[in-house]
């Protein structure tokens, strides 16, 4: 049994239309308890349900029965719980002030059965209007007594100003932990953040009637994050409807992303101390810069034509010996987001992978992206018999051993997939945030990996990365890949830091994974790819 603390009180829940409660006691329930029944052509009982305009009502019922709401004369007013369907939780809001009943009843395909109803929360509209969770911040409680004093909110905005957001503070007993707080100023209806650490667009809440929106998130203190801020979303669960207010937190002068700078189009970074460097993503004046070339290729195969990037680094020579190619899919973000070209300047410069060209590959359109990424065998037909050979005609070709497929989210699925298909071609599969979660039309969920397991073991290397903050549908199918894996004998490094889908991790997970499947040396590789905390 379930106790509530929003409620002490004792509702009365008496029987309707002379049909007697089934109350555990007989005459009372109290929220939190639960009512025994059966529903049956003969048998339809019903409670009261007193209620104020404005009230959030929300229950559950177990057994295979309806659940309708009446008016205080017993007229429907609507279903709550339709019981052919799987849902058997309800949730509604009261229209008015007065007397609602619930009534079980039957369904056509079981004229008579047992149920168990429980009334589980019932807010008032006064209290939806209170912060959903308590004052985890300590600057936040001491603004929240000074509002109370009459105050206002000037000197707590002008502290931000100096300091930057999100504010960052200490998690007390825990030195691994930091409490990152995420706010807004001025908002009229409501803000979201935009990658929060959830990996959900979470709404902020507003500190009781002041211009200060607020959300606090605790986080490991070697945490990595680029997000938006969205303020007055249109009422809309659509994700298109958030992003059509997102923008740069003003107080944050650290972006990243988009190369305009326009507030509108990029996005804030949030970098915590212990957050793991990313000491090859600038240009350094002292080091030897390869080419890049820009070129268009037609596919018979496919029906469409896309651009090529040939990255070659300084003394590149085709046919040169202990050379290694890179094949990397979106190219749209890995030669802007993620400066690709000079990450491998720099690593090639460290002496931490051998010379190292790279084929970035661009989608076509974004619907392309959908259909040639998720496993595709037409797709993989084109990278063997069309692209690998044009890029080996350019001069850009490597064995297998020093091959690798690269990419993030879909672009990791492929990778994984194209290493399966051929590992002739690519035996080296870097993969970050990969999908894995996908499923063939009409299958379920994991199917690459069901394909890892009936596959005799190739001669393939694997490098995985995931963010704690992707949430389980990434984490854990990731982690699912990894065992299978394992199990099957594949060498496989599989790390995962404290940050999100997101090109502002993976423009470090790259160099890492490049120096974990082609490196020369791993001095460097301690503190930079290695989750910290």
């Amino acid at each position: 049994m379930r106790t509530l603390k929003r409620f002490s009180s004792v509702l009365a829940l008496v029987a309707w239309a002379s049909i007697p409660a089934l109350a555990s006691d007989g005459s009372t329930l109290t929220i939190g308890q639960a009512v025994e029944g059966q529903a049956s052509n003969a048998s339809r009982p019903a409670w009261q349900l007193p209620l104020k305009a404005g009230d959030l009502v929300r229950g559950k019922v177990d057994g295979d029965i309806s659940l309708r709401l009446l008016d205080g004369k017993g007229n429907p007013l609507r279903l709550l719980i339709d019981g052919m369907d799987l849902p058997r939780d309800f949730l509604f809001v009261a229209d008015r002030t007065g007397d609602f009943a619930v009534r079980a009843e039957p369904l056509p395909t079981r004229p008579e059965a047992r149920f168990v109803l429980r009334l589980e929360q019932v807010v008032s509209q006064a209290e939806q209007a209170r912060p959903a969770e308590p004052l985890r911040s300590p600057a936040l409680r001491a603004l929240a007594q000074q509002l109370a004093s009459g105050a206002g909110t000037e000197a707590f905005w002008k502290a931000r100003a100096e300091a930057g957001t999100p504010m960052v503070e200490a998690v007390p007993g825990q030195p691994g932990q930091r409490l990152v707080t995420f706010l807004w100023r001025g908002a009229r209806e409501n803000v979201r953040v935009f990658g929060a650490p959830t990996g959900n667009h979470e709404p902020l809440l507003r500190l009781a009637q002041s211009d200060v929106w607020y959300r606090s998130f605790e986080v490991p203190a070697s945490s990595r994050l680029s997000y938006q801020m969205a303020p007055d979303v249109p009422a809309s669960d659509d994700r298109r409807m958030i992003l059509a207010t997102t923008r740069r937190d003003p107080l944050n002068p650290k972006g990243f992303a988009d190369a305009s700078g326009d507030p509108w189009l990029s996005r804030s970074r949030l970098e915590l101390p212990d957050a793991a460097p990313q000491p090859w993503v600038a240009r350094r004046d002292d080091v030897a810069r390869g080419s890049v070339e820009r070129k268009r290729l037609a596919s018979v195969l496919l029906g469409n034509e896309r651009d090529i990037y040939l990255y070659r680094p300084a003394g590149w020579r085709a046919g040169k010996a202990d050379q290694a190619v890179m094949v990397l899919f979106d190219a749209h973000a890995y030669t802007r987001q993620v400066p690709t070209p000079t990450m491998l300047d720099n690593l090639i410069a460290d002496g931490l992978i051998p010379p190292t060209a790279a084929i970035i590959i661009a989608n076509p359109s974004g619907a392309s992206r959908e259909r040639e990424l998720p496993p595709n065998p037409m797709f993989a037909r084109f990278m063997a018999e069309e692209l690998m050979p044009w890029a080996a005609a350019q001069g850009v070709a490597a064995p297998a051993a020093r091959t690798v497929v690269a990419g993030s989210s879909y672009g990791g699925l492929a990778s994984a997939y194209l290493g399966l298909r051929h590992p002739e071609l690519f035996g080296n599969v870097l993969s970050m945030s990969g999908s894995y979660w996908w499923p063939l039309t009409g299958d379920e969920p994991g199917w690459l990996t069901r394909e890892y397991v009936k596959a005799p073991r190739q001669p393939l290397r694997f490098y995985l990365q995931s963010g704690l903050f992707e949430g389980p549908k990434i984490v854990d199918t990731n982690r699912h890949l990894r065992d299978v894996l394992l199990a099957k004998g594949y060498p496989v490094e599989q790390v995962e830091f404290p940050a999100g889908h997101d090109y502002l991790q993976w423009r470090g997970s790259l160099p890492c994974g490049l120096i974990s499947l082609l490196g020369r040396g791993t001095k460097a590789v301690a503190q930079a790819c290695v989750p910290q905390g």
